[in-house]
């Protein structure tokens, strides 16, 4: 079964609610675990993750907390996923034999390459605004997400 981590999934609970219309510039991890019922210490601990790849910027002091790196349009989902999980992979088989036994004999790497790379560029094509929704502010929905569309044949 293919599914999001609850890291990654706690990540971009957490972005989208920041990039909700209205909210603050800065919001505590603390604010968002309570608001989604998300347990602080994990929520905290994907927040450093995501501030260290460059997705938020970690804000220091009193009044401190975590703020969208980038607008909400320009942040994808795949960024997240990444950031928290790494590459997105589905199987365990590489480009090198070295991964799999059945590497040479192998009829499906290749199709199972093509339905990974959709995966991805559905992910890559869904941003953090397209996540928020209607809550997102106008002036920051000004460069409109790009929608996801079926994907053709190949």
């Amino acid at each position: 079964m293919l599914r999001l981590s609850k890291k990654a999934d706690y990540g971009l609970i957490a972005l989208s609610y920041m990039a909700a219309a209205g909210q603050r510039p800065i919001v505590s991890a603390r604010e968002m675990a309570e608001q989604h019922d998300i347990p602080v210490e994990l929520l905290a601990k994907v927040l450093q993750r995501l501030a260290r790849r460059g997705v938020l910027t970690s804000v220091q002091g009193i009044n401190g907390g975590y703020r969208l790196a980038r607008p909400p349009q320009a942040i994808s989902v795949a960024d997240v996923v990444e950031a928290i999980d790494g590459p997105l992979t589905l199987t365990a088989c590489s480009d090198t034999s070295d991964s799999c036994d059945q590497f040479a004999k192998c009829n499906i790497r290749d199709p199972l390459h093509r339905i990974r790379e959709r995966i991805a560029l559905a992910l890559a094509t869904c941003s953090v605004a397209e996540l928020a929704g209607d809550r997102v502010a106008p002036s920051v929905a000004a460069g409109a997400p790009v929608r996801l569309m079926p994907s053709r044949r190949v």
